[in-house]
């Protein structure tokens, strides 16, 4: 009596699935740490970018910095740039309304405090850029200033001006 060998026997499928369940085990934390380390990436760049808008804000409708975040953002289809919709940034970062004060981006919550006004401008601002979900979508909390400088807590608490500044 001959045995027909055709296919694969349930042990050498069960060894083949340990196999792959091995390799998975292995990668998905790798995956979520390269997540995270995406999304401060992405974080640290808009803050950048915030910065650069504010600049080019002040200098452009020269009344300093903006009242609400929403000013950097995009105008009406069809319409010019005004100081109130300047067009700087995107529909994203600038929270889509014009008097939003924050926008979520890539696992990172963004909050924005403009300085008080005086002589009718606002000379300082504040950022802060904090994981929506710590441990998950990000580890560090973000800050910046009129200054540009970026800073960095990674220490649960949120960033603020008195953190260390990025490294290059």
């Amino acid at each position: 009596m001959r045995k027909d060998s055709r296919g694969f026997s349930l042990i050498e499928l069960l060894i083949v699935v340990a196999i792959i369940l091995i390799i998975a085990a292995i990668a998905i934390p790798n995956l979520l740490r390269s997540r995270i380390a995406a999304n401060q990436a992405s974080a640290v760049g808009s803050l950048r970018t915030y910065n650069t808008a504010e600049v080019t804000y002040a200098s452009t409708y020269s009344s300093g910095y903006t009242a609400t975040l929403g000013y950097l953002g995009p105008p009406a289809t069809g319409s010019m740039p005004t100081s109130t919709a300047a067009g700087l940034i995107d529909n994203v970062l600038s929270g889509g309304t014009s008097t939003a004060m924050g926008a979520v981006k890539s696992g990172y919550s963004f909050t924005y405090s403009p300085g008080p006004v005086v002589g009718g401008r606002i000379d300082t601002y504040e950022f802060w850029a904090d994981p929506v979900t710590r441990g998950t979508t990000g580890t560090n909390s973000y800050y910046t200033d009129q200054s540009g400088v970026i800073r960095q807590n990674s220490n649960n608490t949120q960033a603020s001006s008195a953190d260390s500044p990025l490294a290059g």
